[in-house]
């Protein structure tokens, strides 16, 4: 290795290509990398994110990823302001040290940006300038703010699954959600270009019925058991909830700016309502932690329903159709309601996702010269 101690400071808003080729740069030329997330408390992305993302795209045993609050203004002409920055990257590294881990001085400093140079001064340590004209990596923290789509292939896979818009595809059972579903985000990856990895997530709470029966009958031994015969605990909901947002963070990290699910865990609440006559704390603690943005409610009017031997009947179907829609109306979730042949049903749910997508992202504006 060149150096002992090499230093990466940024504020990875959000990371990107750019980020990653920077700090492997470094990774490459240094016995030791600290990697500083100087992330101010106006930004929406909160600091700890920030830090998992780069802590999972770089787990080289040599590379620290270090989280810094810097609140300090921005001011490249100030000697004063430049000092107060600095202490604030020079005690995050000291806390490595506090906490038993040796921290060598500073050798190298690598950075993209004009600033580089004089951090490199008040460190006493050598300038290691990575790719200034960004010609590797043209983007940005700012031109992924601005245009996430447009720069979608420089994310990582955890920031796309942040930043995916996810829309529910939700009803009552035989209303065609499964259908609707496949058919929204196949006609998104139709359109090509970064749309065409748009994918659909089916609905993973069929296969845990079907593995529940399968476990039951070789537990009784009686092979003509059916779905009446189970029992259904709360701890089956939640793991139905866990799983398919599982499957959900896994489709978005590889996937476009958009996501389609075929069910969710708030649609999961309802169903344990539905079993169990009662809330789901559980698996509403997963709907909270799960991003969604748009739910399409499937109304069962004009669909004829059909018994597959797994559904509970049709009077049963209309009541979860109103609770469904009293639930979105009284969480006050972005919802429509789709109604009419298939092919009103898919015009109407690329509509609302058109607009969904159309009001783009929000960031709030970090702390600029």
């Amino acid at each position: 290795m060149t150096y002992a101690h090499g230093l990466v400071i940024g504020k990875f808003y959000p990371p990107h290509a750019g980020h990653r080729h920077l700090i492997d740069v470094a990774a490459a030329a240094c016995a030791r990398v600290s990697v500083v997330v100087a992330a101010s408390s106006v930004e929406s992305i909160p600091l700890p994110l920030r830090t998992a993302w780069l802590r999972e795209t770089h787990e080289q045993p040599h590379v620290e990823i270090i989280p810094v609050v810097d609140d300090v203004e921005i001011d490249y002409e100030s000697d004063e302001i430049w000092s107060a920055h600095v202490a604030a990257f020079r005690a995050g590294l000291a806390m490595r040290s506090g906490l038993g881990v040796p921290v060598p001085p500073v050798d190298a400093v690598f950075s993209s940006e004009a600033y580089g140079p004089e951090l490199a001064e008040r460190f006493s340590a050598v300038h290691i300038p990575v790719d200034p004209p960004r010609d590797r990596f043209p983007v940005s923290g700012a031109a992924i703010r601005d245009d996430p789509v447009a720069n979608w292939e420089f994310l990582a896979p955890p920031v796309r699954a942040y930043l995916a818009r996810r829309v529910v595809v939700t009803g009552a059972e035989s209303t065609g959600t499964t259908t609707l579903a496949r058919a929204l985000a196949a006609h998104y990856a139709e359109r090509g270009g970064v749309w065409a990895t748009t994918r659909w997530v089916p609905e993973y709470g069929r296969t845990f019925t079907e593995e529940k029966l399968a476990a039951a009958r070789r537990a009784s031994g009686d092979p003509s058991l059916w779905l009446d015969g189970l029992v259904w605990e709360s701890a089956d909901f939640t793991r139905i909830a866990e799983h398919h947002a599982a499957l959900e963070d896994a489709a978005a990290r590889s996937g476009s700016p958009l996501l389609v699910c075929d069910t969710d865990a708030f649609a999961t609440a309802v169903w344990h309502e539905r079993y169990l006559g009662a809330p789901a704390p559980e698996v509403e603690a997963v709907h909270e932690r799960t991003p969604h943005h748009l739910w399409i409610l499937t109304d069962p009017e004009g669909v004829p329903f059909e018994q597959d031997g797994w559904r509970d009947g049709e009077s049963i179907r209309s009541w979860m159709s109103g609770r469904f829609e009293e639930e979105l109306e009284e969480r006050g979730l972005p919802h429509i309601t789709v109604t009419g042949p298939h092919e009103h049903r898919l015009a109407a749910a690329v509509a609302a996702t058109d607009a969904l997508l159309a009001e783009g992202w929000s960031f709030s504006t970090p702390l600029t010269p």
